[in-house]
């Protein structure tokens, strides 16, 4: 009895160490400033991609292709009815120039902070849309029809 008491102790010990040991950030609500709870995260997101965003800050997915692609598709069907086609705004503000209605959205922990836990007006959080490794799809896309001053792109640093 003690064994499997000890072993169960064991188990929670390391599922809690796993989730925790590669959060080098910490992600904040947009307008809160609250932690955000990534325990209400739909399932699926806790990919590589995620871990390491997690530890740096910075979208790995920003330059990759294939996720780029997948980004698009996610966002024509999650945010292209508020945000437009192309991103342009429409009731949503536009996301492909550098104007940002929160400045934070500069770099990839500002922007992932504003869509999984929501912002002013009609921007819900997005955590209920989708899990985190597609949000992070979703960034890249948004990052890679950037039309505006280059040196304002912090993300690029």
């Amino acid at each position: 009895m003690k064994f499997k008491q000890l072993l169960g102790s064991a188990l929670v010990a390391s599922v809690l160490c796993s989730t925790t040991t590669y959060a080098d950030i910490t992600l904040r609500h947009a307008l809160t400033g609250a932690e955000l709870d990534l325990s209400f995260a739909k399932k699926g997101g806790d990919t590589e991609a995620f871990k390491e965003f997690m530890k740096t800050g910075k979208n790995p997915y920003n330059t990759d292709k294939e996720a780029i692609k997948e980004g698009e598709s996610l966002y024509m069907t999650g945010c292209s009815g508020c945000h437009g086609h192309e991103a342009e705004g429409k009731l949503g503000p536009g996301l492909a120039d550098d104007y940002w209605t929160y400045p934070r959205n500069e770099t990839d922990q500002g922007l992932f902070e504003l869509l999984f836990g929501g912002a002013n007006g009609m921007m819900g959080p997005q955590y209920v849309n989708f899990n985190t490794d597609e949000m992070l799809r979703i960034m890249a896309w948004i990052r890679s029809i950037y039309n505006g001053n280059p040196k304002k792109a912090k993300w690029l640093k």
